[in-house]
């Protein structure tokens, strides 16, 4: 007869063996929490008795950003300001072409005082011409002088319902007609040979290689204009790793299902879907910068710019479609779902840019689509694999570096 002492556990579910006896006999749950109580107790002595206040001298620098102007007429500069210093600040004179200026801060309590990471506009009633350069600065109460430059000023269009309606055409033609046209080729992929569809799998990852990096350079760009107190760069780091990390874990799920005899898991289907996702998360950024050009006046969307972004994103249906060419034919609302999924964020992308336009919100979608990405990739590579095929052939590394090639001369068409 065996042991049973062997196999016993705890109330706590702790096997016997393992249990470790608590200090003073107290329970668990109060070991769990005791450190985080002394911490809080360390941190308040700490703060009420300052005990750095002997050695400390002079006061914190303040710093102010200017994330962004906005020109909603040519009577009218507003500029969007963050605090990112650890003290409050005091806007007291406004600066433009050198000249002293009347202007009225918004969204600070009333005041002219910005607390810590707190943001504001400032308008200034100046009469601008177009195409003129700006020089404005923010004279603080203790004298200290952040300048701005406003480069070539345009008109910012402002919110109205035709200019949403604008920006889902454009979002239309930009984003949902060029992923479903590449889809098109779906009957054509089915037909190929393994080792050329594998070759078409290497050339959608070299279109979404070349959108990984697009966007991580674009993200690490705007994470200079982002508040200093957001931390732009760590921010973009964040983002890129948190989506690679959520990404895997949905897969890693994927698997768990696969493990448990689920054969809709298995399918390649599964793939095709991670892939719209992260091209959607990639022309959800798209749509951003788009929509922010709108809002701040800087965009002129010709006939020849639209055919570039189309020319630049038809690619993405391929890259869609390739991991469901093997097996069961999915059904067409599996298709619809797909470039809806891959293709309409643009449109999204641009309402969120027009309505809410700010750095720190750009690069973060950015560094989403980025991690996205990337970690698709790897799921096309272990696809290639786990068909019999060998990631690092010749034919897979040429098709890889043409994806790369044609994103590259495609994207030479499209400038904001």
């Amino acid at each position: 007869m065996a042991d049973k002492t062997q196999n016993s556990t705890t109330d706590s579910g702790v096997p016997a063996e393992n249990e470790v006896t608590q200090p003073l006999g107290l329970p668990r749950w109060v070991s769990a929490l005791l450190p985080i109580v002394l911490l809080v107790l360390v941190l308040g002595v700490f703060a009420f008795t300052s005990p750095l206040a002997g050695v400390q001298s002079g006061e914190p620098l303040p710093d102010v950003t200017v994330t962004h102007t906005t020109l909603p007429s040519d009577e009218t500069v507003v500029l969007h300001v963050t605090n990112n210093g650890p003290e409050s600040v005091t806007i007291s004179q406004i600066l433009v072409d050198e000249a002293y200026w009347d202007f009225q801060v918004e969204g600070a309590g009333g005041d002219q005082t910005l607390a810590p990471m707190e943001s504001a506009q400032i308008v200034i009633p100046y009469h601008w011409n177009p195409g003129w350069d700006l020089e404005v600065a923010l004279v603080l109460s203790d004298g200290a002088t952040f300048h701005n430059t406003i480069v070539a000023p345009s008109q910012s269009p402002g919110f109205s319902l035709s200019l949403l309606g604008t920006l889902a055409v454009i979002g239309l033609f930009v984003g949902v007609i060029p992923v479903a046209l590449g889809m098109l080729w779906f009957p054509y992929i089915k037909t190929m040979s393994d080792r050329w569809l594998h070759a078409v799998l290497l050339f959608a990852a070299g279109v979404l290689g070349f959108l990984a990096f697009d966007a991580g350079f674009e993200a690490f760009e705007l994470a200079e204009r982002v508040p200093g107190a957001f931390e732009g760069n760590l921010l973009v780091v964040f983002g890129i790793f948190g989506a690679l990390l959520l990404v895997q874990a949905i897969s890693a799920w994927r698997e768990g299902r696969v493990d448990a005899g689920d054969s809709r898991a298995s399918s390649g289907l599964w793939i095709a879907y991670l892939v719209a996702v992260g091209i959607g998360l990639h022309n959800l950024a798209e749509g951003l910068a788009i929509g922010s050009s709108f809002a701040l006046g800087r965009v002129s969307l010709g006939a020849f710019l639209v055919i570039g972004f189309m020319l630049h994103n038809v690619t993405e249906g391929p890259a869609v479609v390739a991991p469901v060419a093997r097996g069961k034919r999915p059904s067409l609302k599996h298709f619809v779902a797909l470039g809806v999924i891959a293709g309409a964020p643009v449109i999204l992308g641009g309402w969120i840019g027009s309505l809410a336009y700010s750095p720190t919100i750009g690069a973060f979608f950015l560094a989403i689509g980025v991690g996205a990405i990337l970690q698709v990739n790897w799921e096309i590579a272990r696809m290639v694999r786990d068909a019999g095929g060998r990631v690092a052939s010749a034919t897979n590394l040429l098709a890889f570096l043409l994806g790369l090639s044609v994103m590259y001369v495609t994207d030479l068409f499209v400038a904001l």
